[in-house]
């Protein structure tokens, strides 16, 4: 099989291919390699990639529909795994033409390249922010999610109509992917991990929003990308009407953890403790979030493996290895 990722410079789409590499699957993986932030990280995330048999990269933009469609016609993907995207809710306060161009256009390309080309299987992400300020806990599937509180939420719930459409119409089988704060080696410099833990280690304060009354259902990657190799094979069927051909799956821990408890683990991993900077909530914000994941437990046996305590102790071991520290 040749498995298409896109985004595979990315933070889960690096460990995504790395995961289909492992598994014997011949991967093409496409990023743009943008400067949303350090381009390094994403190349070192492709060097390592590039050590592996069966994985190749080409430097394609999901926006530029002509090469998209050129790798679509040369590779006939049998599976394709969505990842990039533009990510993040307060960079899309300051900046929400690029999110529609990435998010909307790139993503609109993706479902024209599956219809020309009909892939297997289309598994894309898209987020827990979808469910917006929403109350009633845990977040489930048949929420409804009409009222998203940022851009980018709005872009990814999106995501799933068009996905809903084009599976109507064309018969494609997708699979969408909810995503909860997702952590772990190799994860991205604008997330709250990654800065906490680079703050602390230069003797900064951390700045903490709405004074740390928050709570997160944090998911390790690893638990993310078993998820996703599983899913692989069980592609939505046309033949069950009553949930159609265009899944939809959250993907978390399952519980909840208080955002001062998650820096309580960094500390110990640390051994450091942190200059706290409390601070009022942020635009776009989510209080809570906490994914009912029984739907994607009942589709594939999901079970997630990995205790946040011990996430964040392989998250520090990577980071000090990587910059030597």
């Amino acid at each position: 099989m040749t498995i298409l990722v896109t985004g595979a410079a990315g933070f889960i789409g690096f460990h995504t291919a790395r995961r289909l590499c492992q598994d014997g699957h011949e991967v093409v993986g496409i990023d743009n390699l943008n400067d949303y932030y350090d381009v390094t990280l994403k190349q070192a995330r492709l060097k390592e990639l590039e050590s592996l048999p069966g994985f190749r990269f080409r430097k394609v933009d999901i926006v530029d529909k002509p090469a998209l469609l050129a790798l679509f016609r040369e590779h006939q993907f049998t599976e394709v795994v969505h990842l990039a995207a533009q990510a993040g809710v307060r960079y899309s306060l300051d900046n929400p033409d690029i999110y529609g161009q990435s998010n909307l256009v790139g993503f609109l390309n993706v479902l024209e390249a599956c219809r020309q080309h009909r892939p297997a299987h289309l598994i894309y992400a898209s987020s827990s922010s979808v469910y917006g300020s929403n109350s009633k806990m845990p977040f489930s599937i048949e929420d409804a999610v009409d009222h998203p509180i940022s851009l980018y939420a709005a872009t990814k719930r999106a995501n799933e109509l068009l996905a809903d459409s084009y599976c109507h119409l064309y018969g494609l089988k997708a699979s969408g992917l909810r995503f909860f704060t997702v952590y772990g080696p190799w994860g991205r410099p604008d997330m709250a991990l990654f800065k906490f833990t680079e703050a602390i280690l230069k003797g900064q304060p951390i700045d903490i929003y709405n004074q740390g009354q928050m709570a997160r259902d944090f998911t390790y990657v690893d638990d993310i990308v078993e998820s996703i190799a599983r899913l692989r094979t069980r592609a939505p069927q046309a033949d069950a009407p009553d949930k159609g051909c265009n899944r939809l799956f959250n993907i978390g821990r399952g519980e909840p953890m208080a955002l001062l408890d998650f820096i309580e683990c960094l500390e110990t991993a640390l051994g450091i403790q942190a200059r706290r900077n409390f601070m009022p909530l942020q635009d776009g914000d989510v209080i809570k979030t906490w994914a009912d994941v029984s739907a994607l437990t009942e589709w594939i046996d999901y079970r997630p493996k990995v205790a946040v305590s011990t996430g964040v102790a392989e998250f520090v071991k990577w980071y000090r290895q990587f910059y030597q520290l």
